[in-house]
């Protein structure tokens, strides 16, 4: 775990000379030192940082939640739910166009639809703090998309896994969805209705208490929300939204940084690892072919977000790129299918179509005002 850190820090610290974002030099060092390059192994099973790279995953939610104030959800729940609905139609419709056009079968290509379709939580918020606009305008819409993304991601689990299991009960899809969404409906009403209660709780001058006090309430609920058929993150996501409302909530911001910043730097080692170069040639044109498609459905969505919140091109040019990553779902779902038995080329696809857009998401995103200078100009219409 050491060596993760002192590697990740060291390629970080270089590439920080010339103006590289961290997120793909911390996924380069997993690459580099995991077990399918050649030379010196530091880690030699993925497995081994797995729970380490967990917590980073959920630290890095739990501060996304933080950051999103009730007060936004209700003013503008329903542009959210818009925006994250149209986002997820054109990005999950062109991935469910594009698995058919494939070929590989209709499982692989449910399958693609969700890598193609759901952005990466986790670098999405690291690229929003290491560019400093959690507290751009345009930050809520981004925030507001990666909610709806996250809710559609326990339904669509909900439904994916009978489909690859072999099961034809629908009523037992049905009956895991429900409990998924009944859960996030739980959370969703002690977020809205127990912040009282909550600071009550969690209050105390003592920081050391206050830190173990919320590290504690996220990696739980975390646990919890996964056994109900939630993602893990959006349980993290949901508790940081409760406490970020209450009186201890600056205080939590502050002391979960370096907690943020040392266990995201390992889950994206850990992502590294996982990745095996050597697969990657065989399937080259079908990978650079997915990352056409969600380049222009992210632009399409970008701009379509921006206008319903009457924001101008630079907005619309930070929301599509912010949202390009695919990152720790689609590895998720690369461990499903190759479980299921699909089609071999499917696992070697997944790893090359999330290693580019890792790296070409927070690097278009830093440079997101080239593609603002191409994006039509709209007047600030200020949608209400």
């Amino acid at each position: 775990m050491g060596g993760a850190f002192l590697a990740a820090a060291f390629l970080a610290r270089l590439g920080g000379r010339i103006g590289l974002p961290t997120i793909p030099l911390f996924i380069l060092a997993g690459i580099l030192l995991g077990p399918h390059t050649p030379g010196f192994v530091l880690v030699s099973d993925p497995h081994d940082l797995e729970m380490l790279s967990a917590l980073g995953l959920v630290l890095l939610l739990f501060y996304l939640g933080l950051e999103f104030h009730l007060d936004d959800l209700k003013r503008g729940g329903r542009r959210m739910a818009l925006a994250g609905g149209t986002y997820l139609a054109l990005n999950v419709g062109a991935g469910l166009a594009f698995g058919f056009a494939l070929g590989w079968g209709t499982s692989e290509a449910l399958v693609l639809a969700g890598v193609l379709g759901i952005s990466s939580s986790a670098i999405v918020t690291k690229v929003l703090v290491d560019l400093g606009r959690i507290g751009n305008p345009e930050t809520k819409p981004i925030l507001g998309i990666i909610v709806v993304e996250d809710i559609f991601l326990a339904l669509y689990l909900a439904a994916l896994q009978p489909i690859l299991s072999g099961a034809d009960s629908l009523s037992a899809a049905v009956m895991d969805a429900g409990k998924a969404f009944g859960f996030l409906l739980l959370l969703a009403l002690a977020a809205r209705f127990g912040t009282r209660v909550v600071s009550r709780l969690i209050d105390t001058r003592d920081d050391e208490l206050l830190v173990i006090s919320f590290l504690g309430a996220a990696v739980f609920l975390a646990g919890v929300s996964e056994w109900f058929g939630v993602a893990d993150a959006i349980g993290a996501f949901m508790v940081g939204l409760m406490l970020g409302s209450t009186t201890s909530g600056d205080r939590i911001r502050k002391l979960v940084h370096p907690l943020r910043d040392a266990f995201g730097a390992i889950f994206f080692f850990a992502f590294g690892l996982s990745i095996d170069p050597g697969d990657l040639p065989s399937v080259l044109w079908p990978v650079l072919a997915a990352v056409a498609v969600t380049l222009v459905m992210n632009v399409l969505a970008g701009v379509a977000a921006a206008r319903m919140y009457g924001f101008g091109p630079e907005p619309a040019a930070n929301i599509s790129t912010t949202l390009l990553a695919r990152g720790e779902f689609a590895l998720i779902l690369a461990t499903m299918a190759a479980a299921a038995g699909l089609d071999d080329r499917l696992s070697p696809f997944i790893a090359g179509y999330v290693l580019v857009l890792a790296v070409l998401g927070p690097l278009g995103a830093g440079r997101s005002g080239l593609l603002a200078k191409v994006l039509p100009a709209r007047e600030r219409a200020g949608i209400a």
